[in-house]
């Protein structure tokens, strides 16, 4: 059954506490057995999530509650909210199985940076070799089936940019010594392996990382200066953050141009990221 994480009344809420960049974010599956209630899709609010008729609030299994009731008060502000939610009902893709986000590599977070490298190459003109973003940056999974535009809302909530920036080899083999170490994020374009915290090999196009050579990285402003433990703008060579363009708009953009070519969402695991034990 599709969460909306917008719907209190229907299957889920979200609990949310805000503090700079420190988020903290929960869904809650909600029991509907009282009324009947289901997430509502664009054209089935009425079965859903019930009707009034006069002063009476009528449940989808049928149960009648007076208009003061707390249910019925609930129903109202949910059933008034349906006209401005329309929008991310829509239908923007398709996805072949459910994905989650799994360490230290799954389908859906290689999805992510994947299609992220591409924009920011696209962005700069220049080669992207890597690409590294935050598991903590996608809140939700990927859906088998209907993919709406509530589900890529609610997968990237926050309004980062996305960011080029350009590396030597060195230190790029410092930022993944220092994942080896504690925890590795979301990697693309690297092959890397690690063992008892600490960086046995990297690959980049097939290739050993090269410490004299300057290597593209796409990434996220939020990771530039400190986020999730990262400052992935140190040392750069050069650095350019595409303010005007945030994830979603990447997301989006990626997830509309596949669709219109009749291609649904189907990724899996390439091994990019082994941990030895």
């Amino acid at each position: 059954m599709r969460k909306l994480f917008f719907i209190v009344f229907a299957l889920c809420v979200v609990n949310a506490e805000v503090w700079g960049q420190e988020y903290s974010w929960e869904a809650v599956e909600m029991q509907g057995n009282m009324t009947g209630c289901i997430s509502p899709s664009k054209d089935n609010v009425p079965q859903a999530i019930g009707t009034f008729k006069g002063s009476k609030y009528i449940a989808p299994n049928g149960k009648v509650y007076k208009k003061n009731s707390i249910v019925a008060k609930t129903a109202r502000a949910v059933l008034d909210a349906q006209p401005a939610m329309a929008r991310v009902k829509d239908v923007i893709g398709h996805s072949t199985k459910a994905m989650t986000t799994e360490y230290p590599e799954s389908a859906l977070s290689n999805w992510f940076i994947d299609l992220l490298m591409k924009k920011t190459e696209q962005l700069a003109g220049k080669k992207v070799h890597i690409g590294i973003s935050n598991f903590g940056g996608i809140r939700v999974d990927m859906p088998e089936g209907e993919i709406i535009l509530d589900d890529m809302l609610s997968m990237f909530p926050f309004k980062n940019q996305l960011a080029y920036v350009e590396h030597t080899g060195k230190q790029i083999r410092t930022i993944l010594e220092e994942m080896a170490a504690t925890r590795f994020q979301v990697l693309g374009g690297v092959r890397v392996v690690a063992e008892d915290g600490k960086l046995v090999s990297v690959e980049i196009d097939g290739e050993p990382l090269d410490d004299e050579k300057i290597y593209g990285m796409a990434t996220i402003s939020f990771l530039l200066e400190g986020g999730d433990g990262l400052t992935l703008s140190k040392n750069a060579t050069s650095l350019t953050v595409y303010k005007d363009v945030q994830i979603i708009d990447a997301v989006l953009e990626h997830l509309r141009e596949e669709t219109s070519a009749g291609r649904p969402v189907d990724y899996s695991t390439d091994g990019r990221v082994v941990i030895r034990k």
